[in-house]
């Protein structure tokens, strides 16, 4: 290691608290066996993922559905960006989630961030030390983590997956502060995509009613039901369904290649 990339000593404790005296823009990542530290000029990625050889740093050790290399962090125009290099979702505080091939920048201070398995949520903690005043951005009654339920990859359909992939489209597409699409676009959609089928708003909302439905039932999603979710509902029901489909990995980047290109 060089002055520029050092390895963080073991007891540290946890990001959320402090981290060395460093100089502005430097980076900090701890997982569950250690951590580094690099400066903001040491031309450094990062590495981190469940397979602790191949890796700066290890999340997720033992749980085969965290990526061997699971992600890279890298210095770009004055930023730390994530890059999300495997198949599980990495979450930030906020609930967004960076899919595999997806970016995001890490802010100043301290962020938890949570590789999403289906068994298990794994804390990466990061800090980047923000200029002298600024204060961080997540306090530390955000680095816990947080509750998650026994689910894997759901079967669905071949009608099922078009429409969800077609509803779930701006999350797939890593946009910032997603929704769900309409019915009505829903349809309009899929109405060009399959011109001999008749695809309508009614269609549509009845085949993923019918999935929360099915998953509530069996393997008991929550937050799938109406009675489940305080009024008004909203895009509330799909939200939390489109959630569970990431997190699992039952919808994917690659789905999109259902809609053509």
């Amino acid at each position: 290691m060089t002055s520029k990339v050092s390895i963080l000593p073991q007891d540290i404790g946890s990001l959320s608290r402090s981290a060395p005296a460093a100089r502005p823009g430097t980076l900090f990542v701890m997982g569950a066996n250690g951590g580094m530290s690099v400066a903001p000029d040491a031309d450094f990625p990062l590495m981190f993922g469940r397979n602790e050889p191949d890796v700066h740093v290890c999340v997720g050790a033992g749980d085969r559905r965290v990526s061997r290399q699971q992600g890279l962090i890298t210095r770009e125009a004055s930023r730390w960006m994530l890059r999300n290099t495997g198949k599980l979702p990495i979450r930030f505080p906020q609930a967004r989630l960076v899919l595999g091939g997806g970016r995001a920048e890490l802010p100043a201070g301290y962020t938890p961030l949570f590789i999403v398995s289906a068994r298990q949520e794994h804390l990466l903690e990061v800090r980047v030390t923000a200029p002298a005043g600024a204060g961080d951005r997540w306090s530390r009654r955000n680095s816990h983590e947080a509750d998650t339920y026994d689910h894997d990859v759901q079967k669905l359909r071949k009608d099922e997956k078009l429409v969800l992939v077609c509803l779930a489209q701006r999350y797939l597409r890593d946009e910032p502060y997603p929704q769900p699409l309409t019915w009505a676009q829903v349809a309009d959609e899929l109405g060009v995509l399959c011109p001999g089928e008749r695809w309508s708003g009614k269609r549509a909302a009845y085949i993923v009613t019918n999935v929360r439905q099915r998953l509530s039932r069996e393997h008991g999603v929550p937050g799938l039901l109406e009675e489940e979710i305080p009024q008004p509902v909203g895009n509330a029901l799909n939200h939390n369904l489109i959630t569970h489909l990431l997190v699992t990995t039952t919808l994917t980047r690659p789905d999109l290649d259902l809609l053509g290109p």
